[in-house]
């Protein structure tokens, strides 16, 4: 019988201090554009696909700030990034990591966590691809809530980082998949998060979407741009597509979507880097009229890192895609999450907001900002255990600042460069050579 090795802890972590000798944990703090470097071009194949009348509306989003054009020009960093060292360790990226796409949610059992909660562009890469958006976001969103000097948050998110995977590498297998963070955590900032999500429930969105009917069941008000009644046609494909929908989830979970009949179906306008996109809105109700469940059907485009890499998996839905990803990395997933297609185009399928909330930007600053510069550290370091070899990917970060050091350089350097190109879009804005509406009030 042939025997079977199994490297252990110390055996792994030593593989990945070897990887130093490739790619120096101090390289990670280059970055120089280059000759080739076409920011205008690259935002205008990204919105190939999308809704055209609304791709005015996404550009005058990015337009309003820095981090606003940061957040919508995943596209662009997805470029820069294939052209920086990595050290050949992969895991599932989020894909589009930043400050606003952590945050507090609810799990099967009503319970709140707090995680990464945006999984657009998520894939298998290099795991340098998400430490270093998520890096070069918090000196962006630390700067627009007035905070001079994000050298030391960067710091603190990356020490956290790399503590965290020491943790997690050492951890059994189960314990890993059941790690949270929830309430319980010492955090102020993830309490004040948890309390904003247990306000966001079903019944407010009720309360905020919908309009009642006189003599009938309540349906979408419409609240033009944002959200709008669709055609009888595309009501019926949207309504349709719960078929194929219902068998992409758990035979418990299809249980719970039986128990709800389809009321009324909205388009529905959401995030930055989405905007364009296919969004659709569905109400149900199951028990009465105090019994409402809305699901939210996403159109999901290719992730903006296939390209760069030499073997990227190939998926028959994009949605499913989004879905894995997210049930990868994330500890308590939504019980509905699934993935379906509307006319031809793949869709992401999941409950609208349930309980959702994020960190305001605007409150990023001080030793708020180093606080949830360390829960941001912890999280994407529990996606990227779970997902790689935490081990080795915990040898080649390794104990000393060495890595926190580089890898601020870079942020700051690449918020810098944000900055220029976001001055670069605005004036083609003004020229007219990118067309821009002014986001809604």
């Amino acid at each position: 019988m042939q025997q079977i090795h199994i490297p252990f802890l110390a055996e792994r972590r030593a593989e990945g201090k070897r990887l130093r000798d490739h790619v120096a944990r101090g390289s990670h703090a280059i970055w120089e554009p280059d000759s080739k470097r076409d920011i205008l071009g690259i935002i205008r194949a990204s919105n190939a696909g999308r809704v055209p009348k609304l791709v005015p509306m996404k550009m005058g989003l990015m337009a309003v700030s820095p981090f606003a054009f940061f957040r919508g020009a995943a596209p662009v960093m997805a470029r820069d990034l294939s052209r920086t060292p990595v050290s050949g360790l992969t895991v599932q990226i989020c894909g589009d990591a930043h400050v606003k796409n952590l945050g507090a949610y609810a799990g099967p059992d009503g319970g709140l966590v707090f995680d990464i909660n945006d999984f657009d562009e998520t894939i298998r890469g290099p795991w340098e691809w998400d430490v270093k958006r998520l890096a070069a976001s918090i000196v962006l969103a630390g700067r627009e809530a007035g905070e001079r000097d994000c050298t030391n948050a960067v710091a603190t998110f990356v020490e956290s980082y790399r503590g965290a995977l020491h943790l997690f590498s050492s951890m059994s297998g189960l314990d890993l998949a059941k790690y949270e963070i929830h309430r319980r955590s010492e955090s102020r900032v993830i309490r004040e998060v948890l309390d904003k999500a247990e306000r966001n429930t079903p019944e407010k969105n009720l309360e905020k979407l919908t309009e009642p009917v006189k003599g009938g069941l309540p349906r979408f008000h419409d609240n033009l741009p944002s959200l709008r009644h669709v055609p009888d046609e595309t009501r019926a494909s949207v309504i349709e597509a719960l078929i194929p929908y219902r068998e992409t989830v758990s035979a418990g979970r299809q249980l719970i979507l039986d128990a709800y009949s389809p009321v009324d179906v909205a388009f529905k306008i959401v995030g930055t880097g989405s905007v364009g996109t296919r969004d659709y809105v569905i109400l149900f109700l199951g028990n009465g009229l105090h019994d409402p469940l809305f699901l939210q059907i996403k159109e999901e485009l290719p992730s903006c890192y296939a390209p760069y890499l030499k073997r990227a998996p190939k998926f028959d839905n994009q949605g499913r895609r989004v879905a894995q990803g997210q049930q990868r990395m994330q500890t308590v997933n939504d019980p509905l999450l699934g993935w379906t297609t509307v006319d031809q185009r793949p869709y992401l399928v999941r409950q609208l907001a349930d309980h959702k909330a994020a960190i305001d930007p605007a409150e990023l600053k001080g030793e708020t900002l180093h606080e949830y510069a360390a829960l941001c550290g912890t999280a994407l370091a529990k996606g990227h255990a779970r997902t790689g070899d935490g081990a080795i990917l915990d040898g080649y970060c390794g104990n000393a600042a060495k890595l926190d050091k580089a890898l601020t350089k870079f942020a700051v350097a690449y918020a810098d460069q944000t900055d220029r190109d976001h001055e670069l879009f605005t004036k083609a804005i003004k020229k007219g050579t990118i067309s821009a509406t002014p986001p809604p009030r």
